[in-house]
């Protein structure tokens, strides 16, 4: 079985074009590209500069380079593991930490029996308390004695030491 190509439209006659004002020819007839005013063109679509083709063509090789890369080329070396999983005590240990912590912050107050509180240290009767009071006013006096209301009194010597002429008697015996 053979494929028909399908013949392209024939181009239509001129008879059946449509027809162009007589004005409008004349003008198209008689114009002159040089009363067009002078414009700056802008491009709207900027080609790449050649660096940035450069680049392009140098990424495409290294992706390629990459995806074809062949792994059998590559030693094979020893791992080794600088930081090693915690062992079983180090685990519970952290656990029990948890589990310390967890029954602080998340106490049940409601599983807590009332108790009666006793008090222990039982305050001192009057008699301790009375000579307490003694020992703070002596020691207060001590502390505060005014020297302006003593008495001036003479004092006599029972014991005088010996002169000079005693001793050397003495010696000479």
């Amino acid at each position: 079985m053979s494929c028909t190509v399908p013949a392209a439209p024939a181009p239509p006659a001129l008879k059946d074009l449509p027809k162009v004002a007589g004005d409008l020819k004349s003008e198209l007839e008689t114009f002159k590209s040089c009363n067009l005013k002078n414009a700056d063109t802008q491009e709207k679509v900027v080609l790449p500069s050649a660096e940035d083709v450069a680049a392009e063509k140098t990424e495409k090789a290294l992706i390629e380079g990459i995806e074809r890369f062949d792994t059998s080329k590559l030693k094979h070396t020893l791992t080794q593991e600088k930081n090693p999983l915690p062992d079983k005590e180090a685990v519970q240990q952290e656990k029990t930490h948890q589990t310390l912590l967890n029954g602080v912050e998340h106490f049940d107050k409601t599983t807590m029996k009332h108790t009666e509180t006793e008090e222990k240290v039982v305050l001192p009767d009057k008699a301790v308390i009375e000579q307490e009071k003694g020992q703070r006013n002596l020691i207060s006096g001590i502390e505060n004695f005014d020297n302006s209301k003593l008495r001036h009194a003479e004092t006599l010597e029972k014991n005088p030491l010996p002169t000079k002429e005693i001793i050397d008697q003495e010696k000479s015996a």
